[in-house]
């Protein structure tokens, strides 16, 4: 069955779509069937304006962070932030999707629904392969959820204990799931922001260890079960960015290149007060005890200084030597007005995470998953270019795109990618300045939002006259920019009028290009 019959399955018999008491009586679920025209369905299905063909999106609605994501008998689970009724945030559902390989994705509809302890905030999911809990069995382990409860009418009264920490688990590899009888596992101590639970298992103290974001630091918790949790150490109170709330941690082992040694990475994400403004995601790398983090410096790493990858964490029940990692592409500074009408939000592409040591740093690498190039169709291969002035490629087809360029970054040049409207974005590159920009200035539609293309975004990189690789992914409404091997990332959101389908090189001085591949990529929605 292809992707889109799968859709119009989920259409027409399952219970998508629901009806939402209101918070001034008890939280009830009211699943509804909706009935669609399956020709209007496969005419009109992921077609609309600016809906990215090859990147995860909900079928319709809204959609922010990703949750709970596991991998367990050969299938990748994503759950995400929903709001069913509306394309602006509202009270949050667990949607869920499926893959085999990250890349194509089957829509599998609502799994977990607000209830009398509030709406279902964001957290992760295990596999507790030792049946801990006793939620399932050794010869079948169940799927454990952790996430946070938002309590609506708790927060409306003023009360500072509106957020709480729940759990569901699942017995058919996340088909169907059961909250847990007892819930809340995590009474609220009078913290107003207390949420995003991540759990992971730690080998050497044999606990259960939950990384938990509190107001603008972290709290770490140990359990045996999965449900009784004693909280251990705090982190982050005088380190990191805190221009905003902490959100959305991940900790986990990484091991180093090819050292053997092994890192703690610990993902934070904030907002407002990433470095070009909004929703960003920072880290710090250190050494983790099973009690306390202690970061190795006191610098505050940026995983993407783009401004549309926020709230990413890394699935669970993957082999600690690879780690993949997930974030929602959008930024909470203009999330809920960006120019689409059916749906709101796309997820980023998957991508692969890597540690290395350089600069006497340690960085985070991040690299699109392998798996993305089964897509690439048409592709074009120029090599030894030498540029002095434009090289300009035209009548190109910009819109699913995957551009990779080999080349050194020891002078200044500039990448635009256009449209017959003149409308553009530019990367550049200041060596002198050791500066990377991007200008989403006259990138198409902007006006929704006075902070969407305010300002040039930045980020500092160091010079080198090894050849390096940029590789700019396009996907009809979004830009995704990995330099050096993804030593340097951005993620922006862009929403031109006409595809985007000319390609200039601009550099007054002599560069050369190695190798200039343009390559096409398939929508995953479709047979073509």
């Amino acid at each position: 069955m292809t992707q889109i019959n799968n859709l119009i399955k989920i259409y027409l018999i399952s219970s998508l779509f629901i009806g939402f008491v209101s918070c001034k009586s008890d939280l009830k679920e009211k699943p509804a069937i909706q009935v669609l025209s399956i020709d209007s369905l496969e005419a009109d299905l992921f077609q609309e304006p600016f809906r990215p063909q090859f990147h995860f999106t909900p079928s319709e609605k809204w959609m922010n962070d990703p949750n709970g994501m596991v991998f367990h008998k050969g299938i990748y689970h994503l759950f995400y932030q929903y709001y069913p009724e509306d394309i602006v945030w509202g009270p949050m559902h667990w949607g869920h999707a499926t893959s085999t390989d990250l890349i194509h994705w089957e829509h599998k509809g609502i799994k977990l629904f607000p209830d009398e302890h509030g709406y279902i905030f964001s957290g992760s999911a295990v596999v507790d392969h030792s049946n801990s809990s006793g939620l399932g069995s050794t010869e079948d382990p169940p799927l454990v959820a952790i996430f946070t409860y938002h309590d609506p009418k708790g927060e409306k009264e003023g009360k500072l204990n509106f957020q709480t920490q729940g759990l569901a688990y699942s017995n058919d590899n996340g088909e169907t799931w059961t909250k847990y009888k007892n819930n809340p596992i995590i009474d609220n101590p009078g913290i107003k922001d207390i949420r995003d639970p991540k759990v992971r298992w730690h080998e050497s103290s044999k606990n259960w260890i939950m990384t938990l974001a509190v107001g603008d630091h972290i709290s770490f918790y140990a359990s045996k079960n999965l449900i009784q949790w004693k909280k251990l150490s705090d982190f982050g109170n005088e380190i990191g960015a805190h221009g905003g709330v902490w959100e959305c941690p991940d900790l986990f082992p990484m091991p180093l290149g090819e050292t053997g040694d092994t890192k703690w990475v610990l993902l934070v994400s904030i907002n407002p007060g990433g470095p070009n403004g909004g929703s960003a995601t920072q880290y710090f790398v250190g050494s983790f005890d099973g009690i306390n983090f202690v970061p190795d410096d006191n610098k505050t790493r940026w995983i993407d200084f783009g401004a549309d990858n926020y709230a990413g964490v890394t699935f669970s029940n993957v082999t600690d030597d690879k780690k993949l990692f997930l974030g929602w592409m959008s930024n909470w500074d203009y999330a809920q007005v960006t120019p689409t009408k059916t749906w709101r939000s796309a997820m980023t592409i998957p991508r692969e995470l890597n540690l290395i040591y350089e600069d006497e740093n340690y960085y985070l690498k991040s690299t699109p998953v392998k798996s993305l190039e089964n897509l690439y169709t048409n592709t074009s291969i120029k090599k030894d270019i030498e540029i002095k002035g434009a090289y300009e490629l035209s009548e190109l087809k910009l819109d699913q795109a995957d551009i990779l360029m080999e080349t050194q970054l020891n002078k200044a040049f500039s990448i635009k990618i256009s449209n017959k409207l003149d409308e553009y974005v530019l990367l550049q590159f200041d060596p002198e300045k050791q500066l990377i920009s991007f200008d989403r200035r006259k990138s198409g539609q902007i006006n929704f939002s006075e902070k969407f293309a305010n300002k040039i975004h930045t980020l500092p990189y160091s010079v080198s006259d090894k050849v390096s690789e940029i590789r700019i992914i396009l996907d009809q409404a979004s830009l995704e920019i990995f330099i050096d091997n993804g030593r340097y990332v951005l993620t922006e959101q862009v929403f031109p009028n006409e595809p985007y389908n000319k390609l200039s090189i601009i550099s007054n001085a002599t560069i050369g290009i190695k190798t200039l591949n343009i390559n096409q990529i398939k929508s995953i929605w479709t047979n073509e």
